[in-house]
């Protein structure tokens, strides 16, 4: 049985050979071939009042030319390459390449739309509807704050996001995944509302009790090193951490993504009354603001 590629997708953009870079790495870790696609966008030919161009000739593909130039530049031979080139719509064709991927990988922008925006559609379509982990690698530039940073232990590590109202046992287990892989630890990030609001007592009611910080902080640890157990014991030799921190979930993550190898985090989990997929505000924000890749990971299938 093969081995199933890591995807890179390409647009001749800077930003897509950062994410080309990232692709090859994890393709050799993997030990998976790596399938670098171009997306050639043209007008579709039946929609009416199109100016219609045609789709691209067989002639040759510059961006994927660039791409095999940028990937001999590297030097690295241990890894099965290929190259494909599909027309099309980006946002339509790359989430349906992770039907067959392990992952994939794209840039946080491309070469259309407006420069100011700090994630680009084709990225949010990915990350939001394909079948497999999606890693969107951003340009440089974006920093944090000192005081949103918390102070860490030296050395490589993967952040990952944990909702304990709500856990999502495939975001940790591929955290774990790729920090074995590089030889990281794991160090999840989960967050609590503080400070609690509570009703105040009607008169003649007995007041609610108060509710001290530190007990709710630590039955949310409690919960958060329930849910890492059985990770921990897949994988021993990857150490791991859990920070439980009050306030929002999306600037904590944040913060601790600085000089992060990767930060993971979840998507929704499809509802009856809200059957489309979904990424969530948290991971949305993480996406725009944090300034290393970010890998979305598609909700464990529901048990029956």
């Amino acid at each position: 049985m093969s081995t199933p590629p890591v995807v890179a997708a390409v647009d001749g953009s800077d930003d897509s050979l950062r994410a080309l870079d990232w692709a090859l790495d994890a393709a050799r870790r993997r030990r998976a071939p790596l399938r670098v696609v171009h997306v050639r966008q043209y007008a579709p030919w039946t929609q009416p009042d199109v100016l219609v161009t045609g789709p691209p000739t067989d002639a040759g593909d510059e961006v994927l030319d660039a791409a095999r130039a940028h990937v001999a530049a590297r030097g690295d031979t241990g890894t099965d390459v290929g190259y494909d080139g599909l027309d099309g719509l980006p946002g339509a064709l790359l989430p349906e390449l992770g039907a067959t991927a392990q992952l994939l990988v794209l840039g946080s922008r491309g070469r259309g739309g407006f420069r100011s925006l700090l994630l680009g559609s084709n990225g949010l379509a990915a990350a939001r509807d394909a079948e497999c982990p999606v890693v969107v690698v951003p340009r440089p530039g974006r920093e944090v704050d000192d005081d949103e940073a918390p102070a860490v232990a030296p050395g490589p590590r993967v952040v990952a996001g944990l909702n304990v109202d709500s856990p999502d046992d495939a975001v940790l287990a591929f955290a774990f995944a790729e920090a074995a892989l590089r030889g990281a630890r794991v160090q999840v990030v989960t967050a609590y509302p503080w400070p609690v609001r509570t009703w105040g007592a009607a008169a003649g009611e007995v007041p609610m009790p108060v509710i001290a910080q530190d007990e709710v902080e630590s039955e949310v640890g409690t919960l958060a090193d329930g849910f890492l157990a059985p990770h921990r014991t897949r994988h021993p030799d990857v150490p791991a951490e859990v920070q439980v921190l009050p306030g929002d979930a999306a600037g904590r993550l944040v913060g601790a993504s600085r000089d992060a190898e990767l930060v993971v985090v979840g998507r929704h989990r499809r509802r009856l009354l809200a059957p489309a997929r979904m990424m969530g505000s948290v991971t949305q924000a993480v996406l725009l603001h944090a300034p290393g890749p970010v890998a979305v990971i598609p909700p464990s299938p529901p048990e029956e």
